[in-house]
This record gives C-alpha cells, sequence and structure tokens, in this order.
C-alpha cells in the first residue's frame, strides 16, 4: 500500500465521512454557519442541496457535532420509504417505543415526546439525507410534522439535504407550501481550482504528509478539470494516482500519472482526434492514447520485475553469507594434513617457555575458535590450509604462531599480512578480533 511509501499516517483519500478530514471551502462554512443559525433560531425548516460527492453527509455530522449535549437528534437515510414507515424510522431513531400503531397515535407518542424535550432545554433535530427521494405523498408528511410547536416555537427541527433534483421537486407548485416553510437554503458548488488544491493539501496534511509537494501542478490542474470540483471524485483521482505512483516508485505524482489514473476511472476523459475513416482505422491521436496507456503499464510490470529480481538476489546472497558464516564461526576444525611451503628450517626453532603446539591448539579447537578454510593458491607456492581464530585476552601473536602454526619468523608473519590485509599492527590485537592464521607448516 501506499502509506509507507508516501509515509502517511492515515488513508488521506477514503470514502467514510471523517470530520477530521472536513474541508471547510469558503462555500462549505456559509452553508454551515447557515444551518447552524437556522437551528440556534428555530427556523423550523432547512435544506441543504448539492452535488453527489459534496460532502453533504460529513458536513451534516459536523453540524450535529457541534450540537452535541444540546439537541436530541435523528437522522434518516431510509427515504425509499412511505409515510407510515417514515414516522416509524423516526420514533425508532429518536429512542421512542412504538408497536406499529396507527400513524395517528404514532403522532400522538412523537407530540408527546417533543413537549418533554422542550420543558428540559433540548431542542429536536431531524435530519433526512437524499430527500430528493422522497415522493411528494411522504414530502406532504414531513411538512405535517411542523405542525408540532408551541406558542413561541417550533417544538421539530428539521433538515432535508439532497441532490439537486430536491431543488427541482420543492419548486413543483404541489409542494408550494413545504416549499415556503423553508426558512434556510443552503447550498455546495463545485470548488474552483484553487480550492481544489487546498483541498487536496488539506487532506494530505490531517494523514501525515510531511514532504514536498506531492502532486505537481499540472498533475492538479488535470485532477481538477476531471473532477469538476466534487471532493469525491477528487478522492478517487487522488488515491488512484496515489497507487499507480506507488507502483511505479514515483516520489510526486506528474500529469502522466494523474492522466491515467483518469483514464482509469473512467471520469469522461477522452482524446480529442479526427473522425473514424470508413476504413475503421483508429484515429492518430487515439492510438497515440492507447500506446501511451499500454508503455504506462508496461513500466509498471517491469518495475515489478526488477524488484522481484533485485529482492530475489539480495535474499540469496544473504543466504549464502550467512551460511559462510555459520561454516566458519561454528563448524569445528578437523585435522587435515598440511601443505608444504619451503622454508629455512634453521629459523623454526620454538621459543622456550611456551606451551607445546598440540596442546594449545586442541584447546583452542575445543573452545571453539578454531575453523578450517578452504585451500588458498599463491603464485608460486603450495596450497596452504587457513583457518580463522578469534583473539582471546592473553594471546599474542608469537604464542599464536609457535603454538599453532609451529614456527615464528620472518615468512610466517609475511603470509600473515597477506592473509589479513587490514590488519595494520600486528603487535596490538584486540579482544574478539578475528585473524586468518595458516595451517602448521613443515619445518
Amino acid at each position: 500500500m501506499f502509506l509507507d511509501f508516501y509515509k502517511l499516517r492515515d488513508q488521506p483519500f477514503g470514502v467514510t465521512p471523517d470530520p477530521r478530514y472536513l474541508y471547510f471551502s469558503p462555500g462549505h462554512r456559509e452553508a454551515l454557519a447557515s444551518m447552524f443559525y437556522g437551528i440556534e433560531t428555530g427556523r423550523g425548516f432547512l435544506s441543504l442541496v448539492a452535488e453527489p460527492g459534496m460532502g453533504k453527509t460529513t458536513l451534516l455530522f459536523q453540524l450535529l457535532q457541534r450540537w452535541k449535549g444540546y439537541v436530541h437528534s435523528a437522522f434518516l437515510f431510509q427515504t425509499q420509504c412511505d409515510s407510515r414507515e417514515l414516522i416509524r424510522y423516526l420514533l425508532d431513531d429518536l429512542g421512542i417505543e412504538n408497536k406499529g400503531e396507527d400513524i395517528v397515535r404514532m403522532h400522538s407518542e412523537l407530540n408527546e415526546f417533543l413537549f418533554r424535550e422542550t420543558k428540559v432545554g433540548r431542542r429536536v433535530v431531524v435530519f433526512i439525507d437524499e430527500a430528493q427521494n422522497l415522493s411528494d405523498a411522504v414530502l406532504e408528511t414531513v411538512r405535517l410534522l411542523s405542525d408540532f410547536e408551541a406558542p413561541d416555537k417550533k417544538l421539530l427541527q428539521i433538515i432535508l439535504a439532497g441532490q439537486p433534483a430536491l431543488a427541482q421537486r420543492l419548486a413543483r407548485p404541489s409542494l408550494v407550501q413545504l416549499r415556503q416553510r423553508i426558512a434556510v437554503q443552503a447550498r455546495l458548488d463545485p470548488l474552483p481550482f484553487d480550492e481544489t488544491v487546498r483541498y487536496v493539501q488539506h487532506r494530505l496534511k490531517v494523514a501525515g504528509y510531511q514532504g514536498p509537494e506531492l502532486f505537481t501542478r499540472e498533475a492538479l490542474e488535470l485532477i481538477a478539470k476531471r473532477s469538476r470540483g466534487i471532493p469525491r471524485l477528487i478522492n478517487n483521482l487522488c488515491f488512484n494516482a496515489l497507487s499507480l505512483g506507488c507502483a511505479m516508485r514515483m516520489r510526486q505524482i506528474d500529469a502522466g500519472v494523474a492522466k491515467e489514473a483518469a483514464e482509469d476511472l473512467s471520469t469522461g476523459f477522452e482524446v480529442a482526434g479526427p473522425a473514424v475513416s470508413q476504413q475503421g482505422a483508429a484515429p492518430p491521436v487515439a492510438r497515440n492514447a492507447r500506446s501511451s496507456r499500454k508503455s504506462l503499464y508496461s513500466r509498471v510490470r517491469e518495475n515489478f520485475r526488477r524488484r522481484h529480481l533485485l529482492q530475489t538476489t539480495i535474499f540469496l546472497v544473504a543466504i549464502g553469507s550467512l551460511g559462510i558464516f555459520l561454516g566458519t564461526r561454528i563448524r569445528p576444525a578437523t585435522a587435515q594434513p598440511s601443505a608444504v611451503l619451503p622454508v629455512d628450517s634453521a629459523s623454526s626453532v620454538p621459543a622456550r617457555g611456551l606451551e607445546p603446539r598440540s596442546e594449545q591448539q586442541a584447546r583452542s579447537v575445543s573452545s571453539g575458535v578454531l575453523s578450517p578454510k578452504a585451500p588458498q593458491t599463491r603464485a608460486g607456492e603450495s596450497s596452504i590450509r587457513t583457518f580463522t581464530y578469534v583473539i582471546q585476552p592473553t594471546d599474542t601473536l608469537q604464542d599464536l604462531c609457535m603454538s599453532m602454526v609451529g614456527r615464528y619468523d620472518s615468512k610466517v608473519l609475511s603470509e600473515i599480512r597477506r592473509l589479513n590485509p587490514n590488519l595494520k599492527d600486528l603487535d596490538h590485537l584486540h579482544v574478539g578480533q578475528e585473524i586468518q592464521l595458516p595451517m602448521s607448516w613443515a619445518k
């Protein structure tokens, strides 16, 4: 998922109405303020009209959050219903027990509930989402709910939220009485380009993004155009663009990636070009578009293949290195015949007072610090078997050579230097340091 790749804490372009991600464009702020004022002053009916995906539900939740603790609310989504079902849904959401009585009895129970809430100082607010789906008969039932009132105030506040079709429905002559009762009419318009940019940046910031601009200006222009400024479509385009960008390992989303995301979502992106000839040949521009599309997908597939090959190679190298390491550090040494290298026997006399070679080598083998190495060949010489030794607290190079190699002279030191090119000072060995030593030579 692209969250780790782009260092995001949350999903910035989700599909749920999360109030944290609500972007207050000038239109959203105005609509929220209008409805808040309408509830505060007890205006009765309010309406909120917007295109699908403009954030009506999120805005209503935000409004409800601001009145939390001061209102008793009901949120109705089931708008494909008749009048009886609507009243029953309302009673259930308000917590009023009902046994499916006739509609007159349910109205009476609702009226009693509203008076009780008013006496304790709580407003009752009903949110009806997707209200454009209500039939004329049900809308008339909703209008009758406004008759619940005291001499000085309305007992019930109703907010009708819906798509532009709701405004068209309310404009019908048959619903003139309901339309006249709507005191506040709020509307959410699509976001212009500048607000689209701020919207995307706002959501990325809430999600924890702290890097450079994630979308180029050209990409944002294309997203604004293809989404028509509708936040839900902006979210879908940005989500697909980030997914594609992550697959291509692109740290910044450019216009090409945004264009591909728009085509994938079929948001009306069309490539202009000449008409198709009578032979049915594809227009050159359309062919180029398909070629570009195919090329982009090919880049994604090639990227995945390269990543897979790289990961496989690293894994195999790691396994091989681990095997070599365990073989050299854990596997006990085995006695093997030593290769013979011509040396000067006169310089190979052991120093006095040193422990015999066989005893100290046996102790080193039993302590697990001696590990044989594969034979190594030196130009002009016979192959020499080596082993890895881990320096112990009381070790000196002379003692090691005498006890394990059998001699300590210039040729032995020269061979040790060749086997340990990184060992700069033979007189200063450190505890825990690994050193390569030749196995015993013939004297």
